[in-house]
This record gives structure tokens, C-alpha cells and sequence, in this order.
């Protein structure tokens, strides 16, 4: 009785330090796997290629509209990564490049979460704002996402 005792212990702790371990993995896979990328908001819709880490020549109070990626990062329900540009020291704008969409309902939640976040992102001028209440985690991923792309410029 007490092996059986001690087997369930084993296995359970074993468990536990399995998940933990996946969770930090994830965690580590997201910030390590941050692309960024700079591209000039004068050419419209081009931005540099995913892998490349963009660095500016100039300062956040120049009048050069810069935009960054965020990181991709994974949830249970799909990816989401941001775009956010930068322009004479502001945050101007901020754009899903990818959003969760693993199911139908996923997927709605994102793009009613997606216009809410975006506003309160260019009231706040950071990625310190509250959650979406009902897509937690889709709000969650996007102000990570962001707050990547805000650490590569500096902002």
C-alpha cells in the first residue's frame, strides 16, 4: 500500500513539474522567438521580413513613422501578434497582424476584443491596460504581442 502511495506521489509531482516545465518553455519560445521589424510608413503596407530585428537611426522624436512587430505568440485558441507604429514619440497606430482563430467563436471574440484593446492602447500610449472581460486570452497575448514590439522601439 504505501509503494502505491509513493508511485501516485512520484507521478503527480512528476506531472506537476512536467506542466510547470511546458509553461516555461512556452513562455521562454515566446520571448525568445520576438521578431521585430522596421519598415518606413511612406511605403504603405510594407513592412521588413519576420526574423529580422529592425534598429532605428533615429530617435522616437523624429517625424519618420516606424513600425515594429510584435512577437507571435501562441495560445490555446490560435496566434496573435501585433503591428504597432511610432511616430514623433507616440503610438499612432496599432494593427493585428494575426488574431486567435482556432474555432468560429475564437475568432469572433478577437475582433470584438481587437477595437477595444487598439483604443485603449492609443489612449494610454502603453500595454498597461486592462483585459477584455470575456477574451482574456486573446487580450493577454495581444498586449505581450505589443509590448514586444514597444521593447524593440524603445518606446
Amino acid at each position: 500500500m504505501r509503494i502505491r502511495a509513493a508511485m501516485a506521489t512520484a507521478l503527480a509531482s512528476a506531472g506537476i513539474l512536467l506542466a510547470g516545465w511546458q509553461s516555461g518553455a512556452h513562455v521562454a519560445e515566446t520571448t525568445t522567438s520576438t521578431t521585430t521589424s522596421l519598415s518606413s510608413s511612406m511605403s504603405a503596407g510594407s513592412s521588413a521580413a519576420n526574423g529580422s530585428t529592425g534598429t532605428s537611426g533615429s530617435t522616437a522624436e523624429s517625424t519618420t513613422a516606424a513600425t515594429y512587430d510584435g512577437a507571435s505568440v501562441q495560445t490555446r485558441f490560435g496566434t496573435v501578434q501585433v503591428q504597432v507604429t511610432i511616430q514623433n514619440g507616440k503610438i499612432t497606430e496599432v494593427t493585428p497582424l494575426q488574431l486567435t482563430d482556432a474555432e468560429r467563436k475564437s475568432a469572433q471574440i478577437s475582433s470584438r476584443a481587437a477595437p477595444v484593446l487598439r483604443s485603449e492602447v492609443l489612449r494610454a500610449q502603453s500595454a498597461n491596460v486592462q483585459t477584455v472581460s470575456g477574451a482574456t486570452v486573446t487580450s493577454e497575448a495581444y498586449l505581450t504581442s505589443l509590448q514586444a514590439a514597444l521593447d524593440a522601439a524603445n518606446f
